[in-house]
């Protein structure tokens, strides 16, 4: 077939995909109203996931599945925005790595809201301002983000999702690479490039500044003169800040999960996680009592690490991931074990795995 003919195909399939996608929309219009009348949150992660599982199914080729995961997180993101429109709070400014843990999990058709800190966030869903946070817990090379551990210990907000994004940094500037004097950029992604700093541009000749998050940074390095930022591509193009060095970061594979936090629960989906948080009496072999519910019940660890309470001193919460769902047997089991053996226990939330 020649190529007009060919291109008229791909017209007509077009006119059909454009037919069923409003006849989608339609359909999602009506979800959104049943939504509201249940008194539901509009974004359902549990749901999410139970769609791009089946598309993968559905898939024969020779479309890769992550293009249609691609196409369908826009789809859903525009269902959304139809059956309510939706804010979500996050770090920084557009162009932070938060924001593009946002973009990832929800799409480009909801509205954005960048605050100054963890805290923020937090805030700014707890006071109805946005309906959903996406803030960092943890980084595959420096480990839990503290503040955001901790205001989860604190706050009424659950968990009710998880995106996990791969990292890269970059030294950006206006200036060529022998003229910085000042590097700027948050705390995790200094130690990221700690090595790279060290031997590049050396403490005692580069000055390095922490500042909140890697958005400040890009600003600081537009405005001031023998400045640069380390940060990410995306955020360079905003700032209109040359790439002097890319993919700096000490170990290839860093990556960052974020945690999406709301006002509702999720509902199990069969491939879930549960996040907890507990504090214990200080006394010999305690810990391990305390994990022994989740052994006698199948249950596998993904995560545990400790935090000091803040408000009393050499005591420690112990944050524990555990695969399973809240509403699950022997999740329940081994929570009605632990609950009497500990001092506080509160589950964080209940997402998709």
């Amino acid at each position: 077939m020649d190529l007009t003919h060919l291109r008229s195909k791909i017209d007509a399939i077009d006119a059909e995909m454009v037919e069923l996608l409003n006849r989608r929309a339609v359909v999602s219009l009506e979800v959104g109203k049943a939504k509201l009348k249940n008194k539901k949150g509009i974004y359902a992660s549990d749901r999410e996931r139970q769609v791009l599982d089946r598309i993968k199914g559905l898939n024969k080729g020779p479309m890769p599945n992550g293009a249609f995961e691609a196409v369908y997180r826009e789809i859903m993101s525009a269902s959304i925005a139809l059956e309510k429109p939706l804010s979500i709070a996050y770090l920084g400014a557009e162009g932070s790595n938060s924001y593009a843990a946002a973009v990832h999990k929800f799409g480009s058709q909801v509205k954005y809201c960048g605050r100054a800190s963890i805290a923020d966030v937090f805030l700014a869903v707890e006071n109805n301002e946005c309906d959903y946070g996406i803030v960092p817990i943890e980084n595959s090379v420096e480990g839990s983000v503290t503040p955001t551990a901790d205001r989860l210990a604190e706050s009424d907000l659950q968990i009710c999702a998880q995106v996990t994004i791969k990292i890269s940094h970059n030294l950006v500037s206006l200036e060529p690479f022998e003229n910085i004097k000042r590097v700027y950029s948050n705390p995790q992604v200094l130690s990221q490039c700690r090595n790279w700093l060290l031997a590049n541009l050396p403490p005692d000749k580069v000055r390095q500044i922490s500042v909140a998050v890697t958005t400040d940074a890009a600003k600081a390095a537009a405005a001031e003169k023998g400045s640069a930022a380390l940060t990410s591509a995306e955020c360079a193009r905003i700032y209109g800040l040359k790439l002097l060095r890319t993919n700096i970061q000490d170990v290839a594979h860093n990556a960052t999960r974020f945690f999406v936090v709301g006002d509702q629960a999720v509902c199990a989906t069969g491939n879930d996680r549960t996040s907890i948080v507990f504090s214990i009496k200080d006394k010999a072999g305690v810990l391990y009592k305390m994990l022994e519910p989740f052994a006698r019940n199948g249950i596998n660890l993904t995560r545990i690490e400790s935090r000091p309470i803040k408000k009393k001193a050499w005591d420690y919460y112990f944050f524990v991931d555990l695969q399973g769902h809240q509403d699950d047997i022997k999740v329940q089991k081994a929570l009605v074990k632990l609950d009497g053996m500990c001092k506080f226990l509160k589950v964080l939330g209940s997402y998709p795995a």
